[in-house]
């Protein structure tokens, strides 16, 4: 990924909040300038999240120098504190427009970015939270629950996985969970890639 430009930065930010915090794209849509601050010796992201309830999240030292370094490209770092965070873009253009991304636009943003990385488009901002989700609900820190809150993974969302090498080497195939409206079951949708 090009990063030598903001919105490069931007790019790689918004996927690694999306990554590390587990949160919903709607929530890093409606980030402030002022919901990143430093805590003492930690930095932390403030999220409304839904129902007006809020929640403050530690930031890993990597996440935090992706944040920095793409608000200091914005010129955010003495922005007021009710500026939108993550701004969009003016076209190709390569800058800023000043007004908060939409969730429209960053699920456009990842679909161009997995087209770049020559990824499978069936991945959405979404994964990455159920991703996360499975990952802490597998820890068996007290941490991982704590964190995590009253989320809960309903049983038929698995992150996506391959089956296995050969099935890779013949299609790239993908299978996943899938619930019908219809009925209580389950079935098994299977992808060519």
């Amino acid at each position: 990924m090009d990063t030598s430009h903001v919105v490069g930065l931007r790019d790689r930010a918004i996927p690694a909040v999306l990554v590390y915090t587990g949160s919903r794209t709607g929530a890093v849509a409606k980030l402030k300038r002022g919901n990143f601050y430093r805590a003492g010796d930690q930095w932390m992201l403030h999220f409304e999240k839904k129902g007006g309830k809020s929640r403050e999240i530690p930031v890993r030292h990597d996440l935090q120098e992706m944040i920095s370094a793409y608000i200091d490209a914005a010129g955010l770092r003495e922005a007021p504190k009710n500026t939108p965070l993550f701004q969009s873009a003016l076209k190709k253009k390569r800058r800023l427009s000043g007004k908060a991304i939409h969730v429209n636009d960053i699920c456009r943003m990842m679909k161009r970015r997995l087209t770049d990385f020559a990824m499978p488009l069936l991945y959405s901002p979404h994964s990455f939270r159920v991703s996360t989700i499975t990952e802490l609900l597998g820890q068996s820190a007290q941490g991982g629950r704590a964190a995590l809150g009253r989320t809960r993974r309903p049983a038929h969302y698995q992150p996506l996985r391959p089956l296995g090498a050969q099935d890779q080497k013949e299609h790239r195939r993908l299978r996943f969970p899938y619930r019908s409206n219809s009925r209580d079951d389950f079935s098994i949708i299977e992808l060519r890639i």
